[in-house]
């Protein structure tokens, strides 16, 4: 399951964007997902450890089917507040979802797979619940900003001090062992978390900038290979007929 965050953390996470500089950044992040997504109207899409519901509320008003899922209740009740009626929110974890096979057209898991404890579980069931597309939205673990954040965490308990950070080798092996030789397209974002504004924004939405290897977040749109849950078939087998002795047979044959 991993770490389920509770009603401190769920506090926590939304002032985490309070600051104009972490909004800043959140926002190159949001923009990121969205370009590899490319959310079509009328399309069916699970957002996988939804939290407050802040990689859902940009996909509000464009036509789509939006369901998110998150263990923790304290998140989904942020959510529900933050998105209304626009979103089917469910209680569960990454690695079991409660939908059938290719039940959506994509699935998106931002910053969630890093509170999984099994990573590999988590994709193989996005996987099987997408038919697709699947957005992996990462923390990179060579990111100046995050290396930061790993160091204050052994000092100071917060969000962090929980979350796995991934490489882009990482994920990449995780993908290929689980789903061998399938088309990936990956990019970084917020490759300067110091500075903003509009000539920073520029910069780090150009194309070449966002194949650098240290951006804080790792955007990746993989194209899943058909999965589907198998269930063990129940067997029903019938007892042994017992047939019982015809009455008065047996007395027959004596007085014979």
């Amino acid at each position: 399951m991993g770490y389920v965050f509770d009603f401190k953390d769920a506090g926590a996470y939304d002032a985490l964007f309070e600051p104009p500089k972490r909004r800043y950044g959140l926002g190159l992040e949001i923009k990121l997902m969205l370009t590899l997504l490319a959310p079509k109207k009328g399309q069916r899409i699970l957002d996988i450890g939804c939290g407050t519901g802040i990689s859902l509320e940009p996909l509000l008003n464009r036509g789509l089917y939006l369901t998110g899922i998150d263990p923790s209740p304290y998140m989904l009740d942020k959510a529900s507040k933050r998105l209304g009626c626009g979103v089917d929110l469910h209680r569960g974890v990454a690695e079991d979802l409660p939908f059938e096979d290719n039940a959506f057209d994509s699935a998106i898991l931002f910053t969630s797979l890093e509170f999984t404890d099994r990573p590999a579980k988590a994709v193989e069931e996005a996987c099987r619940v997408a038919k697709d597309t699947l957005i992996l939205c990462v923390l990179n673990r060579y990111a100046p900003l995050n290396m930061a954040r790993r160091f204050k965490g052994f000092f100071i308990h917060d969000i962090f001090s929980h979350a796995r950070f991934f490489s882009i080798w990482e994920l990449k092996q995780l993908l290929a062992s689980m789903l061998g030789q399938v088309p990936v397209k990956w990019r970084t974002t917020l490759q300067f978390p110091f500075f903003s504004g509009r000539l920073a924004a520029g910069i780090e939405t150009n194309r070449l900038v966002q194949k650098s290897i240290f951006g804080t977040l790792i955007g990746m749109r993989i194209k899943p290979v058909p999965k589907f849950r198998t269930r063990p078939m129940v067997l029903k087998i019938k007892g042994a007929n017992r047939y019982k002795t015809a009455s008065g047979l047996a007395t027959r044959m004596r007085s014979e």
